[in-house]
């Protein structure tokens, strides 16, 4: 009986971490990617530009997408200062009920 209950107990802790943890349902979709709504450059380049830092360094930025999932992509900065996305993660956030 003790066993039993001991195994139970592990399986239904192993199957709740799996569905809780975003990290397991994250997907990079690489490079050359379009811009979605959210990201800096959705509506073209930003007015502003990053002239202090250098070109090639980059930097993340984190929303949330219209389907409430977290959003990370990391930009670029080009030799003209404009901003290039380089990757894409979307995870999906486990749903409350």
């Amino acid at each position: 009986m003790r066993k039993t209950f001991i195994a139970l107990a592990v399986a239904t802790l192993t199957a709740c971490s799996a569905t809780v943890d975003p990290e397991l349902v994250a997907r990079d979709y690489g490079s050359d990617i379009k811009p979605i709504s959210g990201s800096i450059t959705y509506n073209g380049q930003p007015k502003s530009r990053l002239t202090k830092a250098p070109a090639g360094s980059t930097f993340e930025h984190e929303f949330n997408n219209s389907f409430g999932n977290r959003v990370v992509e990391r930009y670029q900065i080009q030799p003209d200062r404009s901003l290039r996305i380089v990757s894409r993660q979307i995870f999906n956030l486990p749903s409350d009920g």
